[in-house]
């Protein structure tokens, strides 16, 4: 273990008998209180914050993980990593990305090699903190947001994670981001990336939970995102439609496929007119205008 004592839970589950329902462990994995989960070798892996009673958690977690997604036969493998090691063994395999035209997320431990004049480039060491242009929610995100932002807007980014979002938001044109991020790991990377990105001036942090009462009190904004899981986002509802001024819009991720339909039903049932839908893999992103 490290000397501060921070090591992480990796957990790795499967079920070869699932065939396509495989993917709801990924968001029953997410429910434990991972950040993202990774598809490595036909395993979904998560890291997780170490548990008060690490034996206790384990024993439990394989019948929530099975009670949660209808399965039958799942599988579960565990480990540790030091906090140092796990810093450094995720970047393997990370380099540039061009999500869009002209957006490109450039991890900075990585030489640049595909910028062109005019480009929006992020620059991004996630740390400790979800959000990385290698996952599926993060790209529809980013992806959908290309096409919505104005110059000028206030925005509101709930589960900031790394940041990404929130300084592609700013790069983008938005004059104002408030970034709500509960994790203080996460804080750590979010803060360092808003000033590596020069958007400091633009991007507010606020470290806490997203409550649909308290979203009330950041608005009226232009836009809102959430790229958090499902079972997150859906109490939240009833804050977007108070923050978000009439017209205004909202993009939403950290959706399987097979939620979608739900997700997209409840938003309409608060005022939210669907727009556009971005499919990756398993993953599903929606932009939502605020009905007037």
């Amino acid at each position: 273990m490290t000397s501060d004592g921070r090591r992480w839970l990796e957990l790795r589950a499967r079920c070869p008998s699932a065939g396509e329902r495989g993917a709801l462990l990924a968001d029953a994995l997410l429910g434990l209180g991972a950040r993202g989960v990774e598809e490595r070798g036909g395993w979904y892996v998560v890291y997780l914050e170490e548990p008060d009673d690490p034996q206790t958690f384990l024993r439990e977690v394989l019948p929530r993980l099975e009670n949660d997604t209808g399965l039958t036969g799942v599988r579960i493998e565990s480990g540790w990593q030091d906090h140092e090691e796990w810093a450094e063994t995720w970047k393997r395999g990370l380099g540039e990305r061009r999500l869009t035209d002209r957006i490109v997320v450039h991890p900075s431990w990585v030489g640049r090699t595909d910028i062109r004049d005019g480009d929006v480039v992020i620059v991004l060491d996630p740390g400790m903190a979800f959000g990385t242009a290698e996952h599926g929610t993060t790209r529809g995100c980013i992806r959908l947001l290309d096409t919505v932002v104005a110059a000028g807007e206030r925005v509101l980014d709930v589960g900031a994670g790394s940041g990404i979002l929130a300084i592609a938001t700013a790069r983008l044109g938005a004059s104002a981001v408030t970034a709500i991020e509960a994790d203080g790991l996460a804080c750590e990377a979010l803060l360092e990336n808003i000033e590596r990105n020069g958007v400091a001036d633009r991007v507010a942090v606020v470290n806490g939970f997203a409550t649909s009462e308290g979203l009330a009190e950041h608005g009226p904004v232009a836009g809102v995102l959430a790229n958090i899981e499902t079972g997150l986002l859906t109490p939240l509802f009833e804050g977007f439609a108070a923050v978000i001024a009439e017209g205004g819009w909202l993009i939403v991720s950290g959706i399987l496929g097979h939620e979608w339909d739900d997700v997209r039903a409840g938003l309409e049932r608060h005022g939210f007119g669907f727009v556009a839908l971005d499919a990756d893999g398993d993953w599903r992103s929606g932009l939502f205008r605020r009905r007037t």
